[in-house]
């Protein structure tokens, strides 16, 4: 992958939120609102380069720190702070996703070039994007699920007793929708046992991050009658090999990977060891979604309708029709 030396930069750093539209739940809780870290660097000729990211507390992450990492290193953009050089400064993470993302956009307008021809890559075409139904009553994700009418839904899964119940009432709702399903590590091995047969039947077409991440040794060997994919513990490019024998579909999100420059590598090397790719996000804007898009180009699944989950996006932001996910010229890179 190319790397384009850096101009001189000023780095500004602002916290935003918006409002999620009613609640977004998954097992480990709720939240009324999307709170994004944007990073902007501004080159001597006034160019300006963006990137959002989303500190994330399942990984140890907090909005004050990531926001601290990021103005911590302000100086080392007026010396020319380059993507290749940033990974070496910043490990995966929010922080560096802002960053790096922010890298390709102000390299973008600098040369005059899109994002996705300084990567190597083809143009982008439109993409299905799922939708998510939070966790909710089997009676309301049903009605949810009526009321959308997605060709593809992602339901989040509670590891409560109920979860079966959430999928047949929202399979009976949506009987032509595909589906696939989101644990978030809220189950217990004894699931397994039941839960995957089960939904099989129902046409569930995978099931992610079923158990803790440091649990989920207990996936190998295991024959799943529903493709299993790895969320919360797929990160970076280490330990790929290690998955692979535990799940079938690895999820990149910019966000744990640290942002573009890494993604695309992390998805080369798991399509190389067999892994179907899943491209997904935070609830975030149409700025975290941008550079996601490049990556999402002929993934197996796509996971980007965080705008969607919001009561209003930013404005510019990414078109979205129905679940076509359509790529917006200058938006970003």
């Amino acid at each position: 992958m190319p790397f384009a030396p850096a101009p001189a930069a000023s780095l500004s750093v602002r916290q935003e939120r918006f409002p999620i539209r009613g609640t977004f739940r998954i097992s480990r809780g709720a939240k009324t609102e999307a709170l994004v870290l944007v990073a902007e660097l501004r080159d001597v000729d006034g160019r300006v380069g963006r990137g959002e990211c989303v500190p994330y507390a399942r990984y140890g992450e907090s909005v004050e720190g990531v926001e601290a990492a990021l103005r911590a290193i302000s100086d080392a953009f007026s010396r020319g702070l380059s993507r290749r050089a940033l990974s070496h400064v910043l490990p995966a993470g929010a922080a560096r996703n802002a960053l790096d993302c922010a890298l390709w956009d102000l390299e973008a307008r600098r040369t005059g070039r899109p994002a996705w021809e300084l990567a190597g890559l083809a143009p982008p075409e439109p993409v299905v994007t799922t939708f998510t139904l939070s966790i909710d009553t089997p009676e309301a994700m049903a009605e949810a699920a009526r009321a959308i009418a997605r060709p593809l839904l992602k339901l989040k899964l509670a590891g409560d007793g109920a979860d079966l119940d959430r999928v047949a009432a929202v399979r009976d709702a949506a009987p032509s929708s595909r589906l696939i399903v989101d644990a978030n590590e809220g189950w217990k091995p004894d699931d397994l046992a039941t839960l995957p047969a089960a939904f099989a039947k129902l046409g569930v077409e995978m099931i992610e991050q079923p158990l803790p991440a440091g649990a989920d040794g207990a996936l190998i060997g295991f024959d799943s009658p529903v493709r299993l994919g790895a969320d919360e513990s797929a990160h970076g490019l280490d330990g790929l090999e290690e998955l692979a024998r535990r799940y079938q579909v690895v999820n990149i999100k910019l966000d744990k990977t640290g942002g573009l420059t890494e993604a695309l590598a992390v998805k080369a090397r798991a399509q190389a060891l067999g892994l179907d790719v899943m491209v997904g996000c935070m609830v975030a804007t149409s700025l975290s979604m941008a550079p996601a898009l490049l990556l999402a180009q002929g993934a197996d699944y796509v996971d980007l309708d965080g705008p969607l989950l919001l009561a209003r996006d930013r404005e510019p932001g990414l078109v979205y029709e129905g679940a076509l996910l359509r790529p917006t010229p200058g938006m970003w890179g």
